[in-house]
């Protein structure tokens, strides 16, 4: 029972962990990389579709990204798409492919990406630390319906510790990886 808690712990805060990782590759560094547009919603015979569903996005060089749509009747779609995300990128379109040339970042802008970076580490962290609460509350349900002694529940606190230190660790390294890399010239 103490183990199916501390498997389940394990499994949610990796998950939040593969989350922070997840929404920072949307953040746009000074690479060039698929996953700045593979968010994006494309009108594709009047439905919204992901981009990476109505095209093939590739990287051209390290500042420019490919877009190659199956359907050519799509290309002013994904460049309005493109131009309306809100990203700062303005997509030149070459006969069949639509390529997607990355500005350089300001110093102010790298900045604020870091901050942003720094918030979404909270998220993570704050994730991280919402599991052991609800951990910890199953563990104290179990003590008060006598399922389990007092020494199992504090020795099941103190792995849900360690296991809460361990994953808050992994956002601090992923946080700190993207901040390095958001601040390279």
């Amino acid at each position: 029972m103490i183990e199916d808690l501390k498997k389940d712990a394990a499994k949610r805060m990796s998950k939040s962990v593969a989350a922070l990782s997840q929404a920072l590759t949307k953040l746009r560094t000074g690479r060039a990389h698929p996953s700045l547009l593979e968010h994006l919603t494309v009108s594709y015979y009047g439905a919204d579709t992901p981009l990476n569903q109505v095209a093939n996005i590739s990287v051209e060089d390290s500042r420019t990204l490919a877009v190659t749509p199956w359907e050519q009747t799509a290309i002013p779609d994904i460049e309005k798409a493109i131009i309306n995300a809100g990203l700062g990128l303005n997509p030149v379109t070459a006969g069949k492919v639509v390529r997607v040339p990355l500005p350089d970042l300001t110093e102010e802008r790298r900045k604020d990406l870091a901050r942003l970076v720094k918030q979404e580490a909270e998220q993570g962290r704050v994730a991280v630390r919402n599991v052991r609460r609800d951990v910890i509350s199953d563990l104290k349900t179990l003590l008060k319906e006598k399922e389990i002694s007092e020494d199992e529940e504090r020795k099941a606190e103190q792995d849900v510790q360690q296991l809460t230190d361990k994953y808050i660790d992994e956002v601090d390294k992923v946080s700190e990886e993207k901040q390095k890399e958001i601040m390279e010239f």
